[in-house]
Formats: structure tokens, sequence, C-alpha cells
């Protein structure tokens, strides 16, 4: 398997997208697993921003401190 192929592949399992059949081009691979890096760092991104202010409220409701 060629390093653009191997790219590609571990890039979209990473993002979650699964096994794909791959573009024939060595851009069209190389994009494609920016892209699918990218697609989930995004996600990750969007459900950490989503999600800190109910983990915030959460923390304040069971009087969780910062102190020992």
């Amino acid at each position: 398997m060629s390093w653009a192929d191997a790219f590609v592949n571990a890039a979209m399992l990473l993002g979650g997208m699964g096994p794909v059949n791959p573009p024939q081009s060595l851009a069209g691979k190389i994009f494609a697993g920016c892209y699918a890096l990218y697609a989930g760092l995004v996600f990750i991104v969007t459900a950490a921003l989503l999600f800190t202010p109910v983990f915030h409220r959460l923390m304040h409701r069971v009087h969780w401190d910062d102190e020992p």
C-alpha cells in the first residue's frame, strides 16, 4: 500500500467516516485525508463547545469545588 493510500484510509477511519474506495489521483487522496481529519476535528470542537456549559452547570449543582 502506498503512503497516500495508507494516509487516506487512516484519516477516514480516524475521522469516523469508515473505509473508503480511495480517489484515483494523488491530490484527491491527500485532499480526502485532510478533509476527513478536519471534519473529525470540527466535530470534536463543536461537541466540546455544546457540552461545556452543561458540565459547568452540573459542577455547580453538586458543589464541586476546586480546592482539595
